[in-house]
């Protein structure tokens, strides 16, 4: 496509997709413009020309003259059939539908292969970091370590305002879905959906791993409860939804998806609000930090732009390094685990235990656990139960809080 004009048809027009008619409105790139909008509802009111909307996909999907697809819809299924039929009829596609990525990595793979079209979703992962161009393109031959990241904006803003003390759960959630980093439904998001598939993502273009959801173990923030930010306050943590890749050998690969208590030395402990973190790590370099907004309207469009403008010189990813690795679960994670009730955790399923703290009416354990017991038991997604990894480089162990008599008051939706 090189030196040719780029004429989009755009699949979706909530705040990814308005971001972008916004930013092309505001900042118009000379050879780039969008034909047509596909959506669902055509009686919405909506912020651009109504001559621009369709609800036929077959619009966007038969006309010659569009040559690139921008799918930003929330709904994966549909999105996989529309990259799918866009690839098959010859047109690029840049997405940002990290859940149908993550679905159906192995088909799209495929799909490239046999189509000779370029997919690419920039934006699907930490938003306006370029994240995934730079393990495509500087980490490409580089044995990675380690990768740990925040990846999901509207857990890292959540977690923030609990953070302070100012604000209760429901009420950073609420604002969280004002400012539009959260969905109406936020379970994708606070559940660890979301997190989850952008690792997924990652594993792909760091390790060369393709793997399943069922195969990353994963949790979110809703158990999140008041003593646990009491205990990071009072080490000086904070509690951050982390993603992590950790090198086991030469072969394998071990990630989860997970809280942790974060120290002030860490990178990812400045990472605050909405904004993400990622920090990759090598066996010949120093540990290099990316941050920059990861969630919001215009942090997404601007990924999408970059992406869009790259096809101008036919750019593509190569996946250097797919197949050179698999994924275990044979790893032992260091946790705290806070409950409310002493049989709502199963002593004998840890490899050791370091601490017990009985008092009071909330009790918490820090121990060591092997990652494939929690994936292949449920007991700590229990409301009544959160589950936090310790920092790996802390050994120091965690002072008890006082308050024996002191009820505290459960996080939670």
């Amino acid at each position: 496509m090189s030196h040719h004009s780029i004429n989009i048809g755009l699949f979706g027009f909530g705040v990814a997709g308005e971001g972008l008619y916004r930013v092309l409105q505001d900042a118009p790139v000379p050879g780039i413009c969008i034909k047509k909008i596909c959506i669902k509802n055509a009686g919405k009111p909506r912020n651009a020309p109504p001559e621009l909307f369709t609800t036929n996909k077959e619009d966007i999907l038969t006309d010659r003259v569009i040559n690139v697809v921008v799918e930003v819809t929330n709904d994966a299924h549909a999105a996989f059939h529309i990259t799918s039929a866009a690839l098959c009829a010859g047109k690029h596609v840049v997405s940002a539908n990290k859940k149908m990525i993550a679905a159906h990595f192995s088909e799209l793979l495929q799909l490239q292969r046999e189509t000779g079209r370029s997919f690419l979703y920039e934006s699907s992962v930490c938003a306006a970091i370029p994240v995934i161009r730079n393990l495509e393109e500087y980490y490409r031959h580089s044995p990675l370590s380690s990768v740990r990241a925040i990846v999901n904006g509207s857990c890292n803003y959540i977690l923030t305002k609990i953070s302070s003390g100012k604000h209760s759960y429901p009420d950073a959630l609420k604002q969280a879905q004002q400012q539009g980093f959260a969905e109406s439904d936020p379970a994708q998001d606070v559940d660890g959906w979301d997190a989850a598939a952008k690792l997924q993502i990652l594993l792909a273009h760091a390790c060369g791993i393709v793997t399943t959801q069922k195969e990353v173990l994963f949790g979110g923030i809703r158990n999140i409860h008041e003593a646990d930010i009491q205990i990071a306050q009072q080490h000086g943590w904070q509690i951050k939804q982390v993603a992590q890749i950790k090198k086991i050998n030469e072969e394998e690969y071990t990630a989860w998806s997970l809280p942790q208590f974060v120290h002030e030395e860490d990178p990812l402990f400045r990472v605050k609000n909405e904004y993400n973190g990622i920090v990759i790590e090598n066996n010949f370099e120093e540990k290099q930090f990316f941050h920059g907004r990861g969630a919001g309207g215009f942090p997404t469009a601007s990924a999408l732009l970059n992406d869009i403008s790259s096809l101008k010189e036919d750019y593509h990813y190569t996946y250097p390094k797919i197949g050179q690795h698999r994924l275990s679960s044979n790893a032992l994670l260091r946790v705290y685990c806070n409950f409310h009730r002493r049989k709502q955790v199963p002593e004998h399923l840890f490899e050791s235990i370091q601490e017990w703290q009985m008092e009071g009416e909330r009790q918490f354990i820090t121990g060591t656990i092997h990652q494939q017991t929690l994936a292949e038991n449920n007991w700590w997604r229990h409301r009544d139960v959160s589950l936090i990894v310790l920092p790996e480089s802390s050994d120091e162990k965690i002072r008890v809080l006082k308050k024996t008599k002191e009820k505290y008051s459960e996080v939670h939706c």
